[in-house]
């Protein structure tokens, strides 16, 4: 199955949710598990027991486990395998941007389907220009995996490049979107059978307020921001309406805070998952 067809699989069964990873040290000393590498450990051990063919898809934000060194990237490596196969897709957000060799080594490391680190799907930058990432889109072509680029995102900063005017008079972020959607359409086509959903998406945030861009994509819409960050359903509901059957909206702390009783976290995503399908 391509990703775009294993990404609806995943979301129809369990809904539209993604729960981010993240153990930041905040979380980590809630949960009183302490913020150390024995304390990563325990959260990634309750988050497989939480989520996994519980929810549609997780994100695990790589920036909290490579704090505490080799040691953390290995729990990170433990933690996307224990996943796989298990009807839960994940998206590794690494966020990264590279060009030629350098790349093609970051797609490798992430996404073909035999490295120790594999996932569903990563995020990636455009940034050094959008035709930096050919070698993650070829390389998740040949794995049916995913990829998510930073297209429109909340944080204050953003707007410097993804609103500058592009060399066609648009946007930078319009620059972004129209190129994935020219992606996804050829990637439809060549698929067997099509499929309902691309595999290249893009980031945008849930608090962005409005954007006169078009999200049409005819890929996923990976949209974090949703709980503690401020998003709401109906902020969702406003913003991405016209494709709300492309958004995957994203909590983390919203999610975690609920933890570390794993029946706890796993009730906590099925009642926002309720409010998502039933907006």
């Amino acid at each position: 199955m391509t990703f775009g067809s294993r990404l609806t699989a995943a979301t129809q069964a369990y809904g539209p949710l993604c729960v981010g990873l993240d153990p930041h040290a905040s979380v980590l000393e809630a949960w009183g598990v302490g913020d150390t590498f024995e304390g990563l450990e325990r959260f990634a051990e309750v988050c497989v027991e939480a989520f996994a063919g519980q929810v549609g898809v997780v994100k695990p934000q790589s920036a909290f486990f490579e704090r505490f060194g080799s040691r953390g990237v290995a729990v990170l490596e433990w933690l996307l395998q224990q996943f796989r196969h298990t009807g839960t897709l994940t998206v590794l957000d690494v966020k990264r941007g590279d060009i030629g060799s350098t790349a093609q080594a970051y797609a490798e490391a992430y996404l073909d389907d035999d490295a120790p680190m594999a996932a569903d799907a990563v995020t990636v930058s455009p940034f050094l220009g959008f035709g930096s990432l050919d070698p993650f889109f070829a390389e998740a072509a040949r794995n049916d995996a995913g990829v998510f680029v930073l297209a429109l995102t909340s944080n204050p900063e953003g707007p410097e490049f993804q609103h500058a005017a592009a060399r066609d008079g648009g946007t930078v972020a319009g620059s972004v979107l129209r190129q994935l959607a020219g992606l996804n359409a050829g990637a439809l086509l060549s698929a067997p059978g099509g499929g309902p959903l691309g595999p290249f998406g893009a980031v945008v945030g849930a608090t962005i307020g409005t954007t006169g861009e078009d999200l049409a994509i005819n890929g996923p819409l990976l949209v974090p921001g949703l709980g503690a960050q401020g998003g709401t359903v109906e902020d969702l509901k406003r913003l991405f309406g016209d494709v709300w059957s492309q958004v995957v909206p994203s909590s983390s702390r919203g999610i975690l805070n609920a933890g570390p009783d794993p029946a706890a976290l796993r009730a906590s995503a099925q009642q926002v998952n309720a409010q998502l399908v039933s907006s």
